[in-house]
C-alpha cells in the first residue's frame, strides 16, 4: 500500500495587496488549500518618527505624535500629552478631561466604522462597506466642528485642550442631534448585518482565537474582548472614571465575534457621549501653569481603538526629548492573527487577519541575531554599519 504524500505549499501575500490596507507580507502554509501555518512580515515601512522626536522641545514633539496615524491620531497626542502630564505631575482641569474622552470616543466610532467598510469589502460585500462610510462621515464632520480638522484635530496640549475646541451650548446641541440621527441609522445597518446569511456563514466558526492565545500573544482591544479577555484600559484611565459604560466581552473568538464587539462598543462610545453632553462641568480648559524641565523616564498606557497603546519618554533638563518609545497594538494583534487563521481555508485566511483590524505605524524593529548573542539597533546604528538605504 502506498504511502499518501503530504504536500506543503507556499502561498505569498502581499505587501501589495488588494485585500491589504498596509504594507505587510502574509506566507501562508497550506495543504488542501488548508492553512496548516501562517508567518506575517511587517518590516515593510520604516518612519522613523520616535528618531525624529529625539532632542526636539516637548511642546514641538507632540505635534508630531499625532502623525503617527490618520486613522487613531488623537490617541497618540493625547497619551503623548498624558507621558508629559504623569511625569511633571501637571493637573489637567474636568472640563479638558471631559472635551478629550469626547473626541477620542467620537475618533472610536470613526475607526470602528473604517474596520467594517474594510471587512466588508474583504468579503466582497460592497453595499455594506459603502454604507459604513457613508455613516463615519458624520463623526469626521465633528472631529471638524470640535477641533478644526476632520482627521487631525488637534484637540489635547500639556495641560488641557486648545481654546478652539472648547464646547459651545450650541455646539453640544448640533453634537446631541447628529448622534441620534446616526443611531437611528446605525442600528438598522448593524441589524440588516447580523440577519444577512452570506455575512454570518462566512463570519461564524472561522478565525478562532481562544482566550488562552489571546492573553498568549497579547490580542488586546476588540479583539481580546472578542476571545473572552475582560481587558479594556479605560476602565484604570482616571479620565474615563465619571462615566458609566459597559465592556463587550464575547466568548465566541471568532470572526463574528470581532465584528460583533466593535458593533456593540459602538453604542458604549455613543453612551458616554452622551453622558458628557450632560455633565460637562463648568471651569477652565487648560493649566498653563508649568515649566518644561528635567522628567524622568515615564510610561503611559492607553485604551487605543485597536488595543494597548504604549508612550513612554524622558525629558533633559531643557525640555527635550529623550528616548521616545511607542508600542502600538497592531504588531501583537497580528501576531495572534498567525495562530487564529490555522485551520482556516486560504479564502478565508485574509479574512482572519484583516479582522483585527491592523494598523502599522512607526513601530518596527530591527533586530540582528549574531550566534548566541542579539541586540536591536537604532536606525543610527543600521546606516553607520550598513550604509542608508
Amino acid at each position: 500500500m502506498m504511502e499518501r504524500k503530504v504536500v506543503e505549499k507556499e502561498i505569498s501575500i502581499g505587501p501589495v495587496h488588494p485585500a491589504l490596507i498596509e504594507p505587510y507580507r502574509i506566507r501562508l502554509f497550506v495543504n488542501d488549500e488548508i492553512v496548516e501555518d501562517c508567518e506575517i512580515n511587517i518590516n515593510m515601512a520604516y518612519r522613523g518618527i520616535e528618531r525624529l522626536l529625539e532632542g526636539l522641545p516637548v511642546e514641538k514633539a507632540l505635534l508630531i505624535t499625532e502623525r503617527v496615524c490618520g486613522i487613531c491620531s488623537n490617541v497618540h497626542t493625547w497619551n503623548s500629552v498624558r507621558v508629559v502630564e504623569a511625569g511633571l505631575r501637571i493637573e489637567v482641569p474636568d472640563r479638558a478631561n471631559y472635551i478629550r474622552v469626547l473626541i477620542n470616543e467620537i475618533q472610536r466610532i470613526a475607526s470602528h466604522l473604517i474596520f467594517f467598510g474594510h471587512a466588508f469589502e474583504v468579503l466582497g460585500h460592497e453595499t455594506f462597506a459603502m454604507r459604513s462610510f457613508l455613516l463615519r462621515e458624520v463623526f469626521m464632520d465633528l472631529m471638524a466642528y470640535i477641533g478644526g480638522n476632520r482627521v487631525m484635530p488637534a484637540v489635547p496640549v500639556i495641560g488641557g485642550i486648545r481654546p478652539r475646541a472648547d464646547l459651545t451650548d450650541s455646539l453640544k446641541r448640533v453634537i446631541s442631534e447628529r448622534i441620534n440621527d446616526f443611531e437611528k441609522k446605525y442600528r438598522e445597518y448593524v441589524e440588516r448585518i447580523l440577519a444577512d446569511s452570506m455575512i454570518m456563514s462566512r463570519l461564524t466558526g472561522v478565525g478562532l482565537l481562544s482566550k488562552e492565545d489571546a492573553i498568549k500573544y497579547h490580542a488586546t482591544g476588540p479583539n481580546g474582548r472578542a476571545s473572552g479577555w475582560n481587558y479594556d484600559i479605560r476602565t484604570l484611565m482616571h479620565e474615563y472614571e465619571p462615566f458609566d459604560f459597559e465592556v463587550i466581552v464575547l466568548n465566541e473568538g471568532d470572526n463574528k465575534a470581532r465584528v460583533v464587539q466593535r458593533a456593540l462598543e459602538v453604542f458604549e462610545c455613543l453612551k458616554i457621549i452622551r453622558q458628557i453632553l450632560k455633565n460637562l462641568p463648568e471651569g477652565p480648559i487648560v493649566n498653563r501653569d508649568w515649566i518644561p524641565g528635567k522628567m524622568n523616564y515615564t510610561i503611559s498606557y492607553f485604551e487605543a481603538f485597536r488595543g494597548e497603546l504604549m508612550h513612554s519618554c524622558a525629558l533633559d533638563s531643557q525640555g527635550l526629548i529623550r528616548g521616545y518609545k511607542i508600542r502600538t497594538p497592531t504588531p501583537t494583534n497580528l501576531a495572534a492573527m498567525e495562530r487564529a487563521c490555522v485551520g482556516d481555508h486560504i479564502t478565508d485566511a485574509i479574512l482572519t487577519i484583516a479582522s483585527c483590524d491592523p494598523c502599522l505605524t512607526c513601530c518596527t524593529r530591527v533586530e540582528v541575531i549574531n550566534f548566541d548573542e542579539s541586540k536591536t539597533m537604532t536606525v543610527m546604528d543600521i546606516m553607520k554599519k550598513y550604509g542608508r538605504r
